[in-house]
């Protein structure tokens, strides 16, 4: 048993038993990300219907879609400054508020009687969800250790999908038995009762809540203190991987602790670049595959509403599988699973160019290619987590989250122009020139680690 370990084992024995709240908070975040992020993919399955009510092309169904992506974006940098100087008291309290407004929109979207109700709706979908996010990963930076951080936002991520995932048969069984109108009240009431659970269970920092042990609470807090002497706000790595660490630029990072110093990093608004190209690819495939499904491949509605979720089945899993990966047997680095995330991503959007009109192959393709998507995705959001102190994590993943969103905004509006103009085809390659942008930025950042581990030249 190492030092450190010894040193933790003696601080637990002396505060008694060791709860596991944290995992019931995880849980909450898991349900609450969930319904969220299935209030911004129902829109995909209703498309194809409000299409035919309100007779607008492919470009300006794409201008609707990226309106909920460019306003979450806008309201990232200030979200991030504004959970930076406010008390943890305050962020408890407003976070609940987030998740009502979420849903309130949501249920608005069912009420529209025009385009720009529409739009006018989805703007405040974003905006309302645009400090849904931060406050869930910041939760998570203060109530888990360092070696279950990338875990953590893999479920976080997981969550995501999983949304993407229940979203298109719900939606479609929804529509099918009363309306497109109709899919935006049913998912409009999950949020209210999430919002009312939160206020009752969740603090933002886990020495405040009744719940979690002291135990816990140390364990939380000390896991990383024996191993870094600075404050940044993940344990990084420890174990020298030779060649890969050469590769992957491995070296000692100060932890950026500034508003100044987190803009001016290259790290960070690299990786939001790269993670706008990610989302993109996401996003795409949230919006636009169940209009793929019915209008080139020609499946009935209910068949796609099954095929659209496989994509988001397959992210579920790599999802899961990357933070874990990322975690254990990485230890702690975050760019090996991203790299390989672009990097297959590329080979699979050059193959659904060939993929057959077969539902069970077009299938599998579909849920193989969200895996390899889904695998590197933990990995942009927990990286800053390496860069930054506590208190800085919160506006550097506002950076981060803002090129993701920025890029998941313009994808499904450029798609829309390509798909008037051109076909699907011309929409993979783009995609697929996407990932190689994403793979070409992720190699320009660094892989931060901790003071104690061996240092390697970055090539």
């Amino acid at each position: 048993m190492s030092q450190p370990e010894k040193v933790l084992e003696k601080m637990q024995k002396s505060v008694g038993k060791k709860t596991n709240y944290r995992w019931v908070v995880m849980g909450l975040i898991f349900g609450v990300w969930a319904i969220a992020c299935a209030d911004r993919a129902n829109l995909g399955v209703a498309l194809p219907f409000m299409k035919k009510e309100f007779g607008f092309s492919n470009t300006e169904a794409g201008a609707i879609v990226s309106l909920f992506a460019f306003s979450y974006a806008v309201v990232q940098i200030p979200a991030g400054l504004f959970y930076k100087r406010i008390s943890t008291k305050t962020q408890e309290k407003i976070f609940p508020v987030f998740l009502l407004l979420v849903s309130v929109f949501t249920g608005l979207m069912g009420t529209t009687s025009s385009t720009f109700l529409l739009k006018l709706y989805r703007v405040g979908l974003g905006v309302a969800e645009g400090p849904l996010g931060i406050g869930c990963t910041n939760i998570m930076n203060r109530w888990f250790p360092a070696k279950e951080k990338g875990t953590a936002m893999g479920l976080w991520n997981t969550a995501s999908k999983l949304g993407a995932v229940i979203a298109p048969p719900v939606c479609v069984l929804i529509a099918e038995m009363y309306g497109w109108r109709e899919i935006f009240y049913v998912f409009a009431i999950p949020g209210i009762f999430l919002a009312v659970a939160w206020m009752f269970l969740v603090k933002n920092s886990p020495s405040d809540s009744k719940f979690c042990s002291p135990a816990e609470v140390s364990y939380i807090q000390n896991t990383q203190a024996p191993a870094v002497s600075s404050q940044s706000s993940t344990l990084r790595s420890h174990h020298d991987f030779g060649w890969l660490d050469k590769l992957n630029r491995t070296k000692k990072v100060a932890p950026l602790q500034t508003i100044g110093q987190v803009f001016r990093s290259w790290n960070v608004i690299g990786n939001a670049l790269a993670y706008g190209c990610m989302i993109g690819i996401s996003n795409t495939f949230m919006m636009w595959i169940p209009s793929y499904l019915m209008n080139v491949k020609g499946f009935t509605s209910i068949k796609m509403g099954f095929l659209a979720s496989a994509p988001f089945i397959g992210s579920v899993i790599g999802n899961t599988l990357g933070g874990w990966f990322s975690d254990r047997v990485l230890d702690k680095r975050r760019k090996p699973t991203m790299l390989l995330a672009a990097l297959c991503t590329i080979i699979m959007m050059v193959a659904l160019i060939y993929a057959p009109n077969n539902a069970l192959y077009l299938g599998l393709m579909l849920m193989l290619s969200g895996l390899l998507i889904g695998f590197g995705f933990s990995g942009y959001t927990v990286y800053p987590m390496g860069l930054t102190t506590k208190e800085a994590y919160p506006l550097a993943f506002a950076i981060v989250n803002t090129g993701g969103q920025l890029g998941g905004a313009c994808a499904p509006l450029i798609v829309g122009i390509i798909l008037d103009a051109y076909s699907w085809n011309a929409v993979f390659i783009y995609l697929a020139i996407s990932s190689i942008i994403c793979f070409t930025l992720v190699t320009t950042i660094d892989e931060p680690m901790d003071d104690a581990a061996p240092t390697n030249t970055a090539v």
